[in-house]
C-alpha cells in the first residue's frame, strides 16, 4: 500500500480509539519499553504526543526515563523543514505550537550526534522497519544527523504492514514497540 493510503487508514484507525483505551495502550507501550536493551544509554529523544490526533501519550515513557535519571530531549519545530532539540529539565517551560504540539520555549540545546535513542512518531510501519509519518520529513532529516549508532524506536498501537514502499531519504527503525510486542529490524 502506498504512503498516502496508509496515512488515511491509520489516522482513521487511531481516531477510533477512545481516550481511556488510548491511555491504557500507552501504558502498555511504556511497560514494553522496559524490556529493550537501552538502559545503559543516557540521551533519549522523545516526541510530545498530540491529543487531538490520538497519538501515544508519551508522558508515561517520560516518567520512566525521569525515574531512571536519563537525559530527556524534546523537539522544537524551527522552520518548515527542521527541528531543534532541547533538554527537558524541571525548569523547562512548555508551550503549545500552532499544531498543538508541546515544545520548549527555550533551554539547553542538544546536538543530534549526542542523542543515543530516538522514540519516533509514526502512523504505520512494516516488517522491515520502514515507517510512514505525516509526510513532512522532519524526523528523517533529524535522524540523518544522528550518530549511526543511535537507536530509532517507533511507537505504535498497531501491528506492522507487510511492505511499505520507501525512498532513499527514509531512515529505517531499529525497533517498533506496540502494546503487546517489540519488533526488531536489521
Amino acid at each position: 500500500m502506498n504512503k498516502k493510503k496508509l496515512r488515511l487508514l491509520y489516522k482513521k484507525k487511531r481516531a477510533e480509539i477512545s481516550s481511556l483505551k488510548l491511555d491504557d495502550l500507552s501504558i502498555e507501550i511504556a511497560n514494553q519499553i522496559l524490556k529493550l536493551p537501552i538502559w545503559n544509554l543516557d540521551y533519549f529523544h522523545i516526541f510530545m504526543g498530540v491529543d487531538r490526533l490520538n497519538e501515544i501519550n508519551t508522558n508515561f515513557i517520560i516518567s520512566i526515563l525521569q525515574g531512571r535519571d536519563k537525559n530527556i530531549i524534546i523537539p522544537k519545530i524551527i522552520s518548515d523543514e527542521y527541528l531543534d532539540h532541547y533538554l527537558l529539565a524541571d525548569s523547562t517551560k512548555l508551550i503549545l505550537n500552532q499544531w498543538d504540539i508541546l515544545e520548549p520555549l527555550e533551554g539547553i540545546k542538544i546536538e543530534p550526534k549526542k542523542i543515543q535513542v530516538v522514540f519516533v512518531p509514526l502512523l504505520a510501519y512494516d516488517v522491515y522497519g520502514n515507517r510512514v509519518g505525516y509526510g513532512k520529513g522532519y524526523y528523517d532529516r533529524f535522524m540523518f544527523k544522528c550518530s549511526s549508532k543511535c537507536l530509532k524506536i517507533g511507537l505504535s498501537f498497531f501491528t506492522p504492514e507487510e511492505r511499505i514502499l520507501s525512498s532513499s531519504r527514509d531512515i529505517k527503525l531499529n525497533y517498533c514497540v506496540t502494546p503487546k510486542n517489540i519488533y526488531k529490524f536489521n
